[in-house]
């Protein structure tokens, strides 16, 4: 089973068994205005999704198989779903 890590400035803030939940780990570093196109635009911030062919090879310090660069509109998307 495939696992996903959410990165944000860097850093694992959240991970998930597919991209839809793993999206949703950046509820974390939600900005106080709501303003996902601004937060993704500061320097250093590149959200994106590390894919791993399982959370075995995650743990095993593997390659991700893909990274899939994260838009505001996917995290807003995602967001929205929890508090829904």
């Amino acid at each position: 089973m495939s696992f996903y890590e959410a990165i944000w400035h860097g850093e694992g803030i959240g991970d998930g068994g597919d991209l839809e939940e793993s999206l949703q780990a950046y509820i974390v570093v939600k900005p106080e205005d709501g303003d996902w196109t601004e937060a993704c635009a500061k320097d250093g911030a590149n959200p994106h999704v590390d894919h791993y062919s399982s959370f075995d090879a995650y743990l095993d310090n593997a390659d991700a198989i893909e990274t899939i660069p994260v838009t505001p509109a996917m995290i807003a998307g995602a967001v929205q779903q929890l508090s829904s």
